[in-house]
């Protein structure tokens, strides 16, 4: 056996050790009523049952997204000629950030743009015959034919314009830029990114039984590190699925931030709050035993111990909420819950909840 073994062994020793010597040679039993085991009282400590206001709300982990985001790429390749990338700026939708080369385009517009002029006066000249029947109405289709090819051919070239150019999709901070002017730009390269931070959404999960209580409209509170202070925000979409791996329901929600301090990907604790719950009856965690089929809780009644299949509800670090099994003014056992057994006779000291 190797000596990892034999330390394993050694420790189940002296763990079973301690668990029998309480339970049989020295187990919490008043010093008077160590005779036969109908007179035995155990010392227990134990809590009287009063309704309470609950606060039923659901903790998620959430990460803060822009509200628009993009990555800003050429549609077009060619040499950068005017650069216009101030980084951390705030632009406005329409600006003109990135211009490339675009001489031989304007050059070509030019002349397409003279020709346009004369096909204009064919056409006119060739309408104003046919009115008199100067000419046949073929010759007058042709010249009209050769205006609308002449007048496509510049909204192509205007098309080709613009995209050497990159412009503001909407308003929004300028990231880091990765290009500098000169630089030869294809459509693959990315020039910076263009974030929309006012507002920002909030995106969380919840798990699919509190889908019926989570509605649009509703508010929650998040916190986020580096931050004293606790945040908002409104719920204004929710998934109308739920994720066949983790059984949650996505939940985006809308934070206004108009100082920008608040920047997208950042991690947020949230905090749902769910509706009220007036007249919870909550018990500690440990008072709850759980068995294979249903759980237990023990309380005390005329001085001997009971035990009460019980439904639990709501969660948190130190309390569960019992919806059925007990009633206010129950005294819940506490303590000692590893002795305890119908019927057993106690000496409950109360403590405060």
């Amino acid at each position: 056996m190797s000596k990892f073994s034999w330390v394993i062994a050694g420790l189940l020793i002296v763990i079973s050790s301690i668990i029998l010597y309480n339970k049989v040679i020295n187990p919490p039993y008043s010093a008077a009523a160590r005779g036969p085991a109908k007179s035995r009282v155990l010392q227990v400590s134990g809590i009287v049952l009063q309704p309470i206001a609950l606060e039923n709300n659901i903790l998620s982990s959430g990460t803060l997204v822009a509200s628009d985001n993009v990555d800003l790429q050429a549609q077009a390749s060619g040499t950068i000629t005017r650069l216009n990338l101030q980084e951390g700026s705030y632009v406005k939708a329409g600006t003109l950030l990135v211009k490339l080369f675009d001489d031989d385009l304007q050059a070509q517009l030019k002349k397409l743009e003279a020709l346009e002029e004369s096909a204009v006066r064919t056409e006119e000249r060739m309408k104003a015959l046919l009115a008199i029947n100067g000419v046949g109405q073929q010759d007058y289709d042709n010249a009209l034919t050769q205006l609308k090819s002449t007048r496509a051919d510049i909204d192509n070239c205007k098309a080709l314009i613009e995209k050497t150019e990159i412009r503001a999709p909407f308003d929004g901070m300028i990231g880091l830029r990765n290009v500098s002017l000169g630089a030869y730009l294809t459509p693959a390269t990315i020039v910076a990114s263009l974030q929309k931070i006012n507002p920002l959404k909030i995106d969380f999960s919840v798990p699919e039984k509190y889908a019926p209580e989570i509605n649009k409209g509703d508010i929650v509170k998040f916190t986020i590190s580096g931050f004293s202070k606790d945040f908002t925000a409104r719920v204004f979409a929710i998934e109308p699925h739920v994720d066949e791996d983790s059984r949650m329901i996505k939940v985006r929600a809308l934070v206004q931030n108009p100082d920008a301090k608040l920047l997208p990907g950042a991690f947020a604790d949230v905090e749902v709050v769910l509706k009220r719950i007036e007249g919870a009856l909550m018990v500690p965690t440990q008072a709850v035993i759980p068995n294979l089929r249903d759980k237990t809780v023990y309380v005390a009644k005329a001085g001997m111990a009971e035990a009460r299949i019980v439904q639990t509800g709501i969660r948190n670090q130190s309390m569960v909420q019992i919806t059925g099994g007990l009633l206010p003014g129950d005294t819940v056992i506490t303590s000692s819950l590893l002795f305890l057994k119908p019927n057993l006779n106690l000496n409950v000291a109360i403590v405060p909840n």
